[in-house]
């Protein structure tokens, strides 16, 4: 019984089990003493038409993965092993505190398979299932990798001799968002501050669910790596586009082209903006030159910052760009700062 002045706090975990439970939540709505905290499972309580119902009265709160920082507090052991821990099985709690390699990947398999995967089915009535594992197939093997409907239908078409159309390919992509196994980057042409609209790419939320889609066969560091730092960064808050610099060249024959550079995240929180660069490894001058170049092309003074996994000090060069090594970056939000 709700009583007195004092605040309470009403916890319901998996509400879409409840008959008629946007009544109920609304019901309590008229207690000015009570919050109301709802979890359920996607196939009914995180659907778009459900959000928009509760628009304006209650406030939705995006619970990510564990970050690196949050992962290590609970890893027994340093972060060079945290972090290859971190990148093969993610950071969902429930699977941080199993024991041992057979029940993480038991628990990943069954989180895709009965969680993800039944829910986005169920809830968008999807009738040929196949379609959609494959496209998720597609996409945590090209993490990192521009594309659009038009390109994997093009890959379906060579690959799988199926006849699937952007536009379903496109709705597929909108379910994967939607359930939040996928997270998209939009490209920003950063001279001409504007959005391209296509292609653009798409990193899993965990890659732990990712990596157990693909049962552990391909853990490539560069692109793990680059989907670490974009989960870490929209942890942070920042909103995390791919950024496109276009540059004119002039070539030995004298015909100047026209040439797009890439920089791997432009962050934006408020008027706050950085551009970061991810670079598992800089063996040598002329690595690093590749790095920096799209970064001497940008004339603003934001911070531009090279992200590696080279066991380096934080360094600033001649040109004022940071060089700093992952596991620093991860775990120290300060080198965001200007």
């Amino acid at each position: 019984m709700v009583s007195g002045s004092g605040m309470y706090y009403l916890l319901l975990d998996e509400v879409q089990l409840m008959d008629c439970f946007e009544s109920v939540l609304n019901g309590y709505l008229r207690s000015k003493h009570m919050d109301v905290f709802v979890t359920g499972s996607n196939a009914k309580f995180l659907s778009k038409d459900i959000i928009t119902e509760f628009a304006g009265r209650g406030d939705e709160i995006h619970m990510y993965p564990l970050s690196f920082a949050e992962f290590m507090s609970v890893f027994n052991g340093d972060r060079y092993m945290g972090l290859s821990e971190y990148i093969l099985y993610g950071g969902i709690p429930q699977v941080v505190l199993c024991d041992g390699a057979s029940e993480k990947t038991a628990v990943l398999k069954n989180l895709f398979s009965e969680i993800y995967l039944r829910d986005i089915i169920k809830r968008n009535r999807i009738k040929n299932s196949g379609e959609l594992e494959d496209l998720l197939n597609f996409l945590a093997s090209s993490i990192g990798s521009l594309t659009n409907p038009e390109k994997l239908r093009n890959t379906f078409k060579s690959v799988k001799k199926s006849k699937i159309t952007p536009k379903t390919i496109k709705k597929y992509l909108d379910h994967l968002e939607d359930s939040y196994l996928i997270e998209p980057a939009l490209r920003y042409d950063i001279k001409g501050k504007g959005y391209i609209e296509t292609p653009m790419k798409y990193y899993f939320s965990d890659l732990g669910l990712r990596n157990a889609r693909l049962n552990f066969r391909q853990i490539e560091p560069t692109y793990s790596m680059e989907n670490v730092l974009y989960n870490e960064l929209c942890m942070r808050g920042y909103c995390v586009d791919v950024g496109v610099v276009q540059i004119a060249e002039k070539g030995e024959d004298g015909k100047v082209t026209r040439k797009q550079l890439e920089v791997d995240f432009v962050c934006n929180l408020g008027s706050f903006r950085c551009y970061i660069q991810s670079a598992y490894s800089l063996p040598d001058a002329e690595k690093r030159m590749q790095e920096i170049r799209p970064f001497r092309k940008i004339d603003d003074s934001f911070k531009k910052i090279i992200v590696t996994s080279d066991i380096v000090q934080p360094t600033y060069d001649e040109y004022g760009i940071l060089t700093v090594n992952i596991y620093d970056f991860l775990l120290d939000s300060s080198f965001l700062e200007n």
